[in-house]
């Protein structure tokens, strides 16, 4: 497995933002010689990773860990991309969680695709990319905005007529993005910040 890393830039630079990723399962290790290795998702974009961690890590399913810059990894040694299709069916089961944990941590920035999205094309809207919006909903939502931003996902709920779960929805679409990587219009997945 070759290391990569997802910021291009030098660590020294002040403008380079520290990138933590959740671990959604571990390869049992078999015998001593093998690397303890796993698989992670990225906090800034969603994006799956197969690692290899540094001998003696302590890491568990769940755990938080950085990403990039290399000079701040502790506990990864190297990682490579992976897609959905490669997942096991433990790393499926994880990113529910993963996911839910990552909205909960800054729920702001995915609360912009309610207060921010925009029109795709004349006939095409970004809030119509998540799962249950239609015409109506879509609409409902763009009226409620003028009144103000969405300041939390109950706010939407509270303020928008017949959405229940914006939340869920926001999380609807990451896993649909995940899984199909033929989603032409990519509101949160391979998105960075």
């Amino acid at each position: 497995m070759s290391a990569s890393d997802p910021d291009s830039a030098e660590s020294d630079d002040p403008a380079v933002a520290t990138r933590h990723a959740i671990v959604i399962d571990m390869t049992p290790q078999t015998t001593s010689d093998r690397p303890l290795e796993g698989t992670v998702i990225s906090e800034a974009d969603f994006r799956l990773y197969e690692t290899t961690f540094v001998e003696g890590a302590d890491v568990s399913i769940g755990d938080r860990l950085v990403l990039a810059p290399t000079e701040e990894r502790e506990e990864i040694d190297a990682f490579r991309e992976v897609t959905f299709a490669d997942l096991t069916s433990t790393a499926r089961n994880e990113l529910d969680y993963a996911i839910d944990a990552i909205l909960e941590a800054d729920p702001g920035r995915f609360l912009a695709v309610y207060n921010e999205a925009g029109p795709i094309s004349l006939r095409l809207h970004q809030l119509n990319l998540l799962p249950g919006i239609g015409t109506k909903l879509r609409d409902a939502i763009l009226d409620a905005r003028k009144r103000g931003p969405f300041d939390s996902f109950d706010a939407v709920a509270e303020r928008v007529d017949g959405l229940h779960r914006p939340r869920e929805i926001v999380a609807e679409r990451i896993l649909e993005e995940l899984q199909d990587e033929s989603v032409k219009y990519r509101l949160f997945v391979g998105v960075g910040e």
